[in-house]
């Protein structure tokens, strides 16, 4: 299992080529789940005693198991956040898996590490945090807001006494839903601050909430560059000059719409974001890397490690100088999943990433437009970056949700219903810079005619 032998030759010829044939992205209709049943039936016997060769697995993953998968890379999947991994990035994440690097400690993957510390690097610049900052890359948005609200509390910790009064953590609704689990696994309380008419949080706001909380004790700030939902950001700016005030940590989850500090066009956005604490970033929905890359950066990574670094005998020798991504987050073990966004950067150039960027947002606010003068279909919300709510007028929920399941079935796109305010509506999600004008267009035409 461990030694090469000359038939391994030929399976892995079979492997890189159908590996490389995927990375070309061609059309592919799959678009959900099969049975558990069936599914089950199809692989009984694979694993056994035996086993039963590569070539028969690898059968079965391309003809029974990847068709069973939703193709979150295709340029209709427009539901959620999808993905849309450069080709140079897929292709180098076989080579980080065959490398076998541990990316916890300087020691072990120096080099790697410094390769992530450059992509990191190219981030906090777009993001305007200071030289000091640093970051690590972690598995997805909620890794990454889970360490930034433990370091948050462990600053309060080491700054107040205890009051007696229960730690609490600020958010809107619209705040990613990581952020209710997140409170419930530090055991702290969540106060809701009320969003506004478009689903944001302003400094108003959250200054009459926190007057009003004065039984809790808040430690943090969480806003949204971004939401999940409607792609709002909050008053960043505002709710910075709250938390300095204050003395609470400003997180702000730009999981989703952190792409945009790579636009020409938007990244105003996200101005402010310069001024909070920590940020998390999902590479792998709109910086094009495949999954799982998500980040947390720290203003004042001492901080972090503080929060985060584990400390055992075995670990002695570790050199705690040096940049450590297993003392800025909660993991010890963890692979270098920051190399492909590096080696796609590395191989494309960052100008490549903001025109991708700028594709993904003139999109969007193309459909917007289209959408904004259609005698049938309607806009909910004005877009800030790439996702657009929209009704079809005329519409009851059970159109909606026939529409979406028939356009699904065909593999035409994945378009689900989400809900604003309580009502039903539609929502797209743009982000593959590969989505064709032309097929936007035939959805909306197929939703009217």
């Amino acid at each position: 299992m461990h030694e090469w032998t000359p038939d391994l030759d030929e399976l892995a010829a079979a492997v890189l080529d159908y590996a490389s044939e995927r990375a070309k992205r061609p059309k592919d209709p799959r678009w959900g789940a099969k049975d558990a049943a069936e599914l089950a039936a199809a692989i009984e016997g694979a694993v056994s005693p035996e086993g039963i060769g590569g070539h028969a697995a690898l059968d079965i993953f391309r003809d029974t198991l990847l068709p069973a998968c939703r193709p979150n890379d295709d340029p209709m999947m427009l539901s959620y956040v999808p993905t849309a991994p450069s080709i140079a990035a897929v292709l180098f994440d076989m080579v980080v898996g065959a490398s076998s690097i541990f990316a916890g400690h300087w020691e072990a993957g120096a080099g790697a590490i410094a390769a992530e510390n450059q992509a990191l690097r190219w981030i906090m610049d777009l993001a305007g945090f200071p030289a000091t900052a640093a970051g690590c890359f972690v598995s997805g948005g909620t890794a990454a807001n889970l360490a930034a609200l433990v370091t948050a509390r462990h600053r309060w910790r080491d700054r107040n006494e205890p009051s007696g009064r229960p730690l609490a953590v600020l958010a809107t609704d619209g705040a990613h839903a990581s952020i209710d689990v997140v409170a419930r696994v530090m055991d702290v309380e969540l106060i809701r601050v009320p969003a506004d008419e478009t689903g944001r949080m302003t400094a108003e706001a959250l200054e009459s909430t926190l007057e009003a909380s004065e039984h809790l004790e808040p430690v943090a700030v969480v806003t949204s560059a971004g939401t999940t939902n409607a792609g709002v950001v909050d008053d960043l700016d505002g709710i910075a000059s709250v938390c300095e005030r204050t003395g609470l940590w400003l997180h702000v989850d730009a999981a989703y719409g952190g792409g945009a500090l790579a636009s020409t066009t938007h990244r105003g956005e996200l101005d402010g974001i310069e001024r909070a604490d920590s940020f998390g970033i999902d590479p792998h929905k709109w910086l094009f890397a495949p999954y799982d890359c998500a980040a947390i950066l720290y203003r004042d990574p001492a901080m972090a490690a503080h929060a985060h670094a584990q400390q055992a005998a075995y670990l002695d020798a570790v050199d705690r100088d040096e940049a450590n991504p297993a003392d800025l987050s909660l993991h010890l073990t963890r692979r270098a999943r920051g190399l492909p966004l590096w080696f796609s950067l590395a191989t494309n150039g960052t100008r490549a990433y903001a025109e991708a960027v700028d594709t993904a947002l003139r999109l969007a606010h193309d459909v917007a437009e289209r959408i904004r003068t259609h005698e049938r279909l309607e806009l909910v919300l004005e877009p800030t970056l790439s996702v657009v709510l929209f009704r079809r007028l005329g519409w009851d929920e059970d159109a909606y949700t026939a529409w979406s399941e028939r356009t699904a079935r065909a593999g035409t796109a994945l378009v689900v219903p989400t809900r604003w305010r309580g009502e039903m509506c539609l929502r797209i999600c743009v982000v593959n810079p590969r989505t064709d004008p032309a097929d936007l267009e035939a959805l909306l035409a197929d939703m009217t005619s």
